[in-house]
């Protein structure tokens, strides 16, 4: 969690948001678009680009972002060992949409997510979510509740339970991303 001026902790909120994929909520419009679309999605084909980009997306009531040029180094620094990764979505060969976020031991921890074109970065995220359940995950820590990703079916959990469904997760010893590096 950044804080400006200190060195990047791990922080662990009194209320967390997660998406447990059983709880997945798609819209007919957003599985409209999934069905209609053009696009090309990719895992950790552009990891730079997709973190700058979500760098460079205004977000509503915030000035700046907190994904910063030292940020963006570390992180990808993490990508090309294998801790940290991306979602990209093309249209030809432009990015248009995309997340990225990490590895925790199993447990995929979303951290930005954007779109130049409508439903992109929503694309980006069941392709995520397909790509994870295939490898026997079952939820993904969101960090804050949004209303996109409440409409979604995220739920905001307490401190507790969420270190509790960490621990169980990370036991699995899910490997989610090794091939794919």
């Amino acid at each position: 969690w950044y804080i400006e001026g200190m060195p990047l902790p791990w922080f662990c909120p009194e209320k967390r948001a997660i998406l447990e994929f059983e709880n997945l909520h798609i819209s007919k419009s957003l599985a409209k678009a999934k069905r209609r679309s053009n696009f090309n999605v990719t895992l950790d084909k552009d990891f730079e680009s997709v973190i700058r980009a979500c760098a460079e997306t205004p977000r509503n009531l915030e000035d700046g972002t907190w994904i910063t040029a030292d940020f963006i180094r570390v992180y990808t620094a993490l990508h090309k060992i294998g801790e940290a990764h991306s979602v990209e979505v093309w249209d030809e060969e432009q990015l248009v949409g995309g997340l990225y976020g990490v590895d925790a031991r199993g447990l995929f921890c979303g951290e930005s997510m954007f779109f130049r074109k409508p439903n992109a970065s929503k694309l980006a995220l069941l392709f995520l979510i397909e790509h994870l359940a295939s490898r026997g995950g079952s939820w993904i820590d969101i960090q804050v509740m949004t209303p996109h990703m409440k409409v979604l079916g995220a739920v905001e959990i307490d401190r507790l339970e969420f270190l509790t469904k960490l621990r169980s997760e990370q036991e699995k010893q899910l490997s989610l991303f090794e091939e794919i590096i």
